[in-house]
């Protein structure tokens, strides 16, 4: 029996995983993005050990190939980051172009500006740079990731188009004093070592104030930390945390707090505007684009646990603050970044590339 192709094949982590790309993956398909556009979608990626990563990145090639020939889908939509990520998918779009399907190269992910410039050596380079020429459309989520992108690949089409969030039903409080959460990995990258260090500067000030990180990672080493800074009995470590969890978490904090060296537009802090959260974050990556300082969140300087930890002291010692910040970043996600919106955006970019010829 001839097999019919979808009318997009979606490419990326597997949905119910760790990281981003999946909570991105799962709130279009919780929207009906998949329903209404004919969306299959293939997994090349899986959590666990090497011999499972190994052969879930197997499959989903083995399955991406059989949708892509004989009867090649209008687009393949990939969802990529760097390092490993980066190639999995480009192998993917390298077919989806063999077969004469449109292809979008959805860019996420802080550190592809590290990897792409300083990190890949001069063939990699010249691979990720043909790459992104080669695709329809290089989706971006920020504008200033759109200006990298340019630069770095000339020819490219490149469209914005940020990350969206469902929005939950509106708080019915605050949450419990001085409890700031962290959700992402424990690692240097996120910032953690300067949360710590502004938490010891906060603790004398603020008795109730506890630091609350959800993520896998570095446990250990942030328990080391910790009790360093004599705040040991001031964190709680979660490991990682599923939707409901953290659902349940973003509803007992009273901020949110991600001070990263580098980002995207992070999944944990447009989740964390959408719950009625105040936000304090690095002024890195998209971030700036989303976040007017001290109008719908307090925007920080990253590797400055001193800025960080006056942040933290505004927000925490002015309740006036708190509400003023958690309604307008409510408010934004509402207008900018709503699944209803982003989805609508990604429909319309289907429609226009299945027409060209």
């Amino acid at each position: 029996m001839k097999s019919t192709a979808p009318r997009v094949l979606m490419v990326g982590t597997s949905l119910g995983g760790k990281g981003g790309v999946s909570a991105v993956v799962s709130v279009l398909r919780d929207d009906g993005l998949f329903e209404r556009e004919a969306v299959r979608y293939v997994a090349t990626h899986v959590d666990g050990s090497r011999f499972a990563k190994a052969g879930g990145a197997l499959r989903g090639f083995w399955q991406a190939a059989r949708a892509c020939f004989p009867n090649h889908p209008a687009i393949v939509h990939v969802h990529a980051a760097s390092h490993a990520s980066f190639l999995r998918k480009s192998f993917v779009l390298l077919l989806a172009r063999l077969a004469g399907s449109h292809t979008i190269f959805h860019l996420h992910g802080g550190g592809f500006r590290r990897f792409a410039t300083q990190e890949a050596g001069p063939l990699l380079r010249r691979w990720i740079r043909h790459t992104l020429e080669s695709s329809s459309v290089v989706i971006a989520l920020s504008s200033g990731w759109a200006e990298f992108v340019r630069e770095f690949a000339p020819r490219a089409r490149v469209e914005v188009l940020p990350n969206s969030v469902p929005l939950p039903p509106p708080p019915a409080g605050e949450g419990e004093p001085g409890r700031i959460l962290f959700l992402g990995r424990l690692e240097a990258a996120k910032g953690i070592a300067e949360l710590l260090e502004a938490g010891a500067l906060l603790a004398p000030r603020f008795p109730e104030l506890r630091l609350v990180f959800g993520g896998d990672g570095d446990l250990d080493g942030v328990r080391r930390r910790a009790a360093e800074l004599g705040i040991l009995e001031r964190i709680e470590l979660l490991g990682w945390v599923d939707a409901r969890t953290r659902d349940a978490q973003l509803a007992r904090a009273w901020v949110f707090c991600l001070p990263s060296h580098a980002e995207g537009v992070p999944m944990a802090m447009l989740e964390a505007m959408a719950a009625g959260l105040p936000v304090v974050v690095s002024a890195v990556g998209g971030i700036p684009e989303t976040i007017s300082d001290n109008a719908d969140g307090l925007l920080v300087p990253p590797r400055d646990p001193a800025a960080l930890a006056a942040a933290l002291t505004r927000v925490l010692g002015d309740a006036a603050l708190r509400a003023r910040l958690a309604h307008a970043a409510r408010a934004s996600i509402e207008r900018h970044y709503s699944a209803e919106v982003v989805c609508g955006r990604l429909a319309a970019l289907y429609n226009q590339l299945a027409g060209e010829r």
